[in-house]
């Protein structure tokens, strides 16, 4: 019987693969559809409901309900038992339709009549397409060979409506990848930019989703099959030596890759008519699906192991592989899922944006991005699915909007945006060379934030006095194994070099929470970014500190230089950190080896705990940096990553301003020297607020100089600060509204 229902699943897949050949227009192409899937499964009815925006589908062809209905009825998603079969991207089939949970009364279509009911899905990707419906008067549920026969139907539908064959009148039969959308995602990197879309990982084109022989399919398919193992196979003996969750991503590749069920539903793809790239793309659009209701993280994981799998796999089937042969456009936005520190680093400056489906503001990536200074939007929910390679797009990396084949409107609107943006970096270039001294005569020094040697070409055009923060960790995230002391030492040299005897503040190697090396284990911890980081792992493991200090202490080559370690919460962790220090330099001496001229070594004050420290520490210590982004998560209790809680807490809060305030007058009662580092201090408003509070070390990234030293040369610090004071003093939450009021009123 089995043999029965396969042979006449191929025999319809024939007949629509022929319907879909002939040379007819969309509507009568999908018209003839319904028809012939209505026949081959002996029921009454056959419609097909496609998405007209995000949240409606339209019944765009049926046999057997009231043809009148056709492009007039609509379903919201999650609405009747279409609507479900949408939102749960899952088949529906009860013998009893009308009395089924969901169910809703369409007049005007003429379904009251019809008891049975079964819809499918018609995704690709998972990405939902449409649904495909099958009911008759018989009380009867669909079998399951039936309900399978219906999915490999509704995934040749899916392929052939991705490649445009349904092209027709109205919303719901436009064509694909044409229309303008708009993606909102989060911010990983301020900046606007305008260029054409790149995609890291072209998508594979299934263009012969139905087959004649299911006998050379299968043997393509288990050709294929056994390449990728030996693939596999090849990775894990290349990373036999590697850390283990690369050998766990990998040993989850091999147990796929070896799987009898995968493979047995794959064939079972193939014996009903479909090739075999179309069996494996069946198959990673349910792991997707799957993907999409699963909330355990360990299993989400292993279903995006598969979906990884099964590209590979569609490939080596299809000959498509990573070069396609498309030219990379002169101004390309990279569209990707995600993208690791070293593939971003090859592509480079060449880059005017990037736009990520997954990835967080502290990722590898977004580290890279802002050392490049590239645009950058995260959390841009399925970009990769309906971007094509040169699409025109538009990435505001300021509000976290991506606009995909933008209209003219929005093309001027966002145009404009850029040219004001532009017009302001002409006019900060005049103040470049001057200071930033406020109307009432108060210094402020500016410095920028850097990570790679390519930040540094920005240091004498940019107006910074210093490197405030020199990220040494992305030399260490972007290889494959620990880097030699020799390389390091050399390239502090050159960064040194660069700085042409400007101030150069190296923090040490700050990994853990989101920053993990690729060749050291992941810890398992509930909570990252409070767990074991920064200089807890370097006092836990002191061999990498050791390295990376004498590596610091050889580039320096007898200059000035200056250390901050990260993360400090308490006095004992800088003592035990100093220590390392001086060690360090005893041993060097020993050596014979020059040592700097001057030596400085500072903290990072990143949590409220070391606000608190006793008052030998700020008498000890040589000078702090305050990091904003870290201390302002831990003051307020609100995770950065978490787009509920992150904005809700303003760094012009009182409170926040208060303790700050009381950080800068024990830093005055001990002459230590104190700034501020983070993405704060390159916004102009919260700037001069932090000036205004005693901070009068600043350290941004550089394009952020320029318009935060327009600000200062422009404002009375005095008077700000008496404004925050009064705005403290009514019990107001910000200080922002009161500030803003201030700098509107001509000053």
């Amino acid at each position: 019987m089995a043999q029965d229902t396969q042979t006449e699943s191929r025999k319809l897949l024939g007949r629509l693969r022929d319907a879909l050949a002939e040379d007819s227009a969309g509507q009568e192409r999908l018209d003839k559809i319904t028809s012939l899937i209505a026949s081959s499964m002996g029921t009454e009815v056959c419609s097909i409901y496609l998405f007209r925006d995000d949240e409606t589908l339209e019944l765009c062809a049926t046999e057997g309900l009231n043809p009148e209905a056709v492009h007039q009825t609509r379903l919201r998603v999650g609405e009747g038992l279409v609507g479900r079969v949408a939102r749960a991207s899952s088949v529906v089939n009860t013998d009893d339709a009308p009395n089924a949970k969901g169910f809703r009364y369409m007049p005007e279509t003429g379904e009251e009549i019809f008891s049975s009911f079964c819809g499918v899905p018609v995704q690709r990707l998972g990405d939902n397409l449409g649904v495909l419906v099958v009911q008759s008067k018989e009380k009867r549920t669909f079998s399951l060979d039936e309900v399978y026969a219906l999915e490999v139907v509704a995934m040749v539908l899916a392929e052939m409506t991705e490649l445009g064959a349904f092209i027709g009148e109205g919303a719901a039969m436009s064509a694909l990848h044409q229309q303008s959308e708009m993606f909102r995602g989060t911010s990983g990197q301020e900046g606007a930019s305008e260029g054409h879309v790149w995609l890291h990982e072209p998508r594979v084109v299934v263009t012969n989703p139905v087959a004649d022989d299911p006998e050379v399919e299968l043997k393509r398919l288990n050709d294929a099959v056994e390449e990728l193992r030996v693939g596999v196979d090849k990775m894990l003996d290349t990373a036999a030596r590697g850390d283990k969750e690369q050998l766990d991503v990998l040993e989850a590749y091999r147990m796929f890759a070896n799987s009898k069920g995968w493979m047995r539903r794959m064939e079972q793809d193939i014996s009903r008519g479909l090739s075999a790239e179309a069996a494996v793309e069946m198959e990673q659009s349910a792991a997707r699906s799957r993907m999409e209701q699963v909330t355990d993280a360990y299993l989400r994981e292993r279903l995006h192991d598969l979906d990884d799998l099964s590209n590979r796999l569609l490939r080596i089937l299809t000959g498509q592989g990573s070069e396609t042969g498309a030219e990379m456009p002169s101004d390309p936005i990279l569209i990707a899922r995600n993208i690791g520190p070293g593939e971003l680093l090859e592509y480079g400056r060449k880059l005017k944006g990037i736009v990520l489906e997954e990835g967080s503001v502290g990722s590898h990536a977004a580290i890279v991005a802002r050392a490049l200074a590239i645009p950058l939007v995260i959390h841009a929910d399925k970009i990769t699915t309906e971007a094509l390679n040169g699409d025109h797009i538009m990435v505001d990396g300021d509000q976290g909007i991506v606009h995909l084949r933008p209209d003219d409107t929005v093309v001027t609107a966002f145009r404009d945006k850029i040219a004001m943006a532009t017009q302001a970096q002409e006019r900060y270039a005049s103040i470049r060379d001057k200071d930033a001294e406020s109307r009432d005569g108060q210094l402020v020094h500016l410095h920028m934030n850097a990570g790679l040697m390519a930040d540094l070409p920005s240091l004498p055009t940019s107006g910074a006095e210093g490197v405030g923060l020199f990220r040494t960790e992305l030399q260490f995230l972007i290889r494959n194994q620990m880097p030699k002391r020799t390389e390091l030492a050399q390239l502090y040299g050159r960064v040194m070099d660069a700085a042409e005897g400007k101030r150069v503040v190296f923090r040490t190697l700050d990994i853990g929470s989101d920053k993990v090396l690729p060749y050291m284990a992941p810890q398992d911890e509930p909570n990252p970014a409070l767990g074991w980081r920064a200089v807890r792992v370097a006092l836990d493991k002191p061999g990498v500190m050791r390295m990376q200090l004498q590596a610091l202490l050889r580039g320096a080559k007898g200059r000035p230089l200056t250390i901050m370690f990260p993360f400090i919460a308490q006095y004992e962790e800088y003592t035990a950190a100093r220590a390392e220090v001086d060690k360090a330099m005893e041993r060097e001496r020993i050596l014979g080896h020059p040592l700097p001229e001057t030596l400085e070594v500072g903290a990072m004050l990143e949590t409220p705990s070391l606000g608190f420290a006793p008052k030998k520490f700020y008498e000890e210590v040589d000078f702090l940096s305050i990091g904003g982004n870290d201390l302002k998560q831990f003051f307020f209790a609100a995770d950065r990553e978490n787009e509920r809680v992150r904005r809700r807490y303003d760094t012009l809060n009182v409170s926040f301003l208060t303790f700050l305030e009381g950080i800068v007058n024990r830093c005055i009662d001990t002459g230590t020297p104190l700034s501020f580092c983070g993405e704060d201090a390159g916004r102009p408003i919260e700037a001069v607020c932090l000036a205004a509070m005693g901070l009068r070390h600043l350290s941004m990234r550089p394009a952020s100089i320029g318009p935060v030293k327009s600000l200062l040369r422009r404002v009375d610090l005095s008077e700000v600060r008496r404004v925050i004071h009064q705005a403290r003093e009514q019990g107001d939450q910000s200080v922002r509204p009161a500030v803003m009021e201030y700098l509107r009123n001509g000053n």
